[in-house]
C-alpha cells in the first residue's frame, strides 16, 4: 500500500503521464494514418496540431484530466470493482469538459477525432492504474493502533478489536481533570493492556505512515476539539479507517448497520458529485452576491461611517470543520469594541430582547440581514458554505459543549451562511434546539436539499426586508 502524500504524487503522476501518452500516440503520423483509413474516425480527421499548438492541447489534456480525478487521490482502500467504476466515472467527467471546450475555437482544444480515439485508452488504462495502485482493503494484513488521552478506555478497547493491534498512542502524562477518577492508570511511557506505547498524540501522522496502519480506534475519554477532532481529521487525510465506541457516536458519525462495541466512523456522507455541485453553487452565489450587492455595500459604509465614525467591518473567528478557527467578518452593528468589557456573549435580540449595544445604522442592518454580506467573502475563499450550521465564536462554543451532548457533531460539515435551524428562527439562544437541527441537517444533507434550504432563507430574508421598511 501506499501511503498519504507517496499515493498522492503516485496517482497523479500516474494520471499525468497515462493522458499525455494518450494525446501523443493518437496524435503521432502513424496512428493518424491508421485512423483516417477508419470510417466513423476519418470523417471527423484533420491535421493534428504540431509544436506550441500540440504541446498546448497535451498540456490542457492533461490539467483537465488530472483536475477531474482530484476525488480518487485520497489513499481510500478500495476493492477492484470500485476502483474502476470511480475511475471510470472521472473519465467521463473530463471527456465531458474537454468536449466542452471543444466547441469553442481555441488552439489549445482538442480535435473530435482525438477525443473519440482517446476515450477508450483512457477508459481501460486509467482504471488499471488505480486497481493497481489502491489500497487493499481485504487482501492485505490489517494493521492497527488505538489513539487516546485515557489509559483505561485504551485497555479497555483494546480486547474489542478485531485488527491486530501495533500499539497506541497517548500523552505521557494525565490530564488533570477534576472528574478523573482515583484509580485510573497513570499515563506513562510503559505499555497498557499489553500493548507498545508508540508515542504521543502529535505523532499520529508519522505513525500512520511509517507503520502504514489501516484501522485506527479512536479511545478518548473526552472527544474535545483539540485532540479527537485532530486525531480524525488526520486518519481522514491519510485514508485510514476509524473506530469509536457506540457510546460516543450515533448515526451522524457512523454507518446504521454497524453492531458491536466499536462502530465505523463515517465523515465523508457526500457523494463526489453533490460535493462538486455543493462547491460550484457556493462560488456562483458568493460571487453572484458580490457583484450584485456592490451598490449596497457602498452605501452601508458610508452609513456606519456617518453613524459614529467607527470602523465599516467587524471581524470574529469562528469555528469551522474539525473544530479549526477562522476569520469571518460582518457589518459593524454595534458601537465599537463591544465586547471588551462583557467578553464574548450572545445577543439579547437573539433572546427577543433589545441589546442596547446595537446602533441605528446596525439595527436596520440586524433586521434586513444587510450585515451578513461580507460573509460571501468567506464562502467564496472555502471556509464556509452557503449551507450548514452557523458557526459559533470558540468562546461560547467551549461554554455550550458543557451543557449540551454532542455539540462537537456539528463540526462534521462545513458552517453555512443559513441552515435548517435559521430558516426555522433557532438561534444560538437555544443550543439543544439549534443542535438538533443541525444534526437533521447532517444526516439529510444533499444538494437537492441545500436548495430547498436557500430558497426559505432567501424568502425569509425578503419577508425581514419588507417588514423593516414598511413595518
Amino acid at each position: 500500500m501506499n501511503g498519504g502524500w507517496r499515493y498522492r504524487a503516485t496517482s497523479v503522476f500516474g494520471v499525468a503521464i497515462l493522458t499525455a501518452l494518450a494525446v501523443g500516440i493518437a496524435n503521432s503520423p502513424t496512428a493518424q494514418a491508421i485512423f483516417a483509413s477508419l470510417p466513423v474516425v476519418g470523417a471527423l480527421s484533420t491535421d493534428p496540431p504540431s509544436g506550441a499548438e500540440g504541446f498546448l492541447e497535451i498540456a490542457t489534456t492533461v490539467v483537465v484530466v488530472t483536475g477531474a480525478f482530484v476525488p480518487l487521490y485520497k489513499p481510500r482502500p478500495r476493492r477492484i470493482l470500485d476502483a474502476v467504476v470511480l475511475a471510470q466515472k472521472r473519465v467521463v467527467v473530463a471527456l465531458l469538459a474537454l468536449s466542452a471546450i471543444g466547441y469553442f475555437d481555441y488552439t489549445y482544444r482538442l480535435p473530435r477525432a482525438t477525443l473519440l480515439v482517446i476515450t477508450p485508452v483512457l477508459l481501460v488504462t486509467l482504471p488499471a492504474w488505480f486497481v493497481w495502485i489502491r489500497r487493499r482493503p481485504t487482501t492485505d494484513p490489517q494493521r492497527g493502533i488505538i489513539v487516546g488521552d485515557d489509559p483505561a478506555e485504551i485497555e479497555r478497547l483494546a480486547g474489542d478489536v478485531d485488527v491486530p493491534l501495533l500499539g497506541y498512542l497517548c500523552p505521557t502524562i494525565a490530564f488533570d481533570r477534576p472528574d478523573s477518577s482515583a484509580s485510573q492508570p497513570a499515563i506513562a511511557d510503559g505499555g497498557v493492556g499489553g500493548l507498545t506505547r508508540l508515542g504521543g498524540l502529535s505523532r499520529i501522522e508519522d505513525v500512520l505512515v511509517e507503520y502504514d496502519v489501516d484501522t485506527v480506534v479512536l479511545a478518548f475519554e473526552h472527544t474535545d476539539r483539540a485532540e479527537f477532532f485532530g486525531a480524525l481529521d488526520a486518519c481522514y487525510e491519510h485514508g485510514v479507517d476509524v473506530k469509536v465506541h457506540r457510546n460516543h457516536a450515533d448515526q451522524v458519525l457512523t454507518s446504521g448497520d454497524d453492531v458491536g462495541t466499536l462502530v465505523d466512523v463515517d465523515v465523508e456522507p457526500w457523494d463526489v458529485q453533490d460535493y462538486v455541485l455543493k462547491r460550484g453553487f457556493d462560488l456562483a452565489f458568493s460571487t453572484f452576491g458580490l457583484l450584485a450587492l456592490s451598490p449596497a455595500i457602498l452605501a452601508i459604509a458610508v452609513a456606519i461611517e456617518l453613524d459614529d465614525g467607527g470602523s465599516v467591518l467587524y471581524r470574529q473567528e469562528r469555528t469551522a470543520v474539525f473544530g479549526e478557527t477562522f476569520d469571518v467578518y460582518k457589518f459593524r452593528s454595534m458601537i465599537e469594541n463591544a465586547e471588551d468589557e462583557t467578553g464574548a456573549t450572545i445577543s439579547d435580540e437573539d433572546e427577543g430582547g433589545v441589546d442596547p449595544r446595537v446602533t441605528r445604522v446596525g439595527r436596520v442592518l440586524r433586521q434586513t440581514h444587510l450585515d451578513e454580506i461580507p460573509q460571501l467573502w468567506a464562502v467564496l475563499k472555502g471556509d464556509m458554505s452557503v449551507v450548514g450550521p452557523r458557526p459559533e465564536r470558540p468562546e461560547l462554543d467551549s461554554d455550550i459543549e458543557t451543557g449540551v451532548v454532542d455539540w462537537q457533531k456539528r463540526w462534521f460539515v462545513k458552517p453555512g451562511l443559513t441552515g435548517l435551524a435559521q430558516v426555522n428562527d433557532v438561534t444560538g439562544a437555544e443550543p439543544a434546539k439549534k443542535l438538533r437541527y443541525d444534526l437533521q441537517y447532517v444526516k439529510q444533507q444533499s444538494f437537492t436539499f441545500d436548495m430547498k434550504l436557500v430558497i426559505r432563507q432567501v424568502w425569509k430574508v425578503g419577508v425581514d426586508a419588507v417588514g423593516a421598511v414598511f413595518g
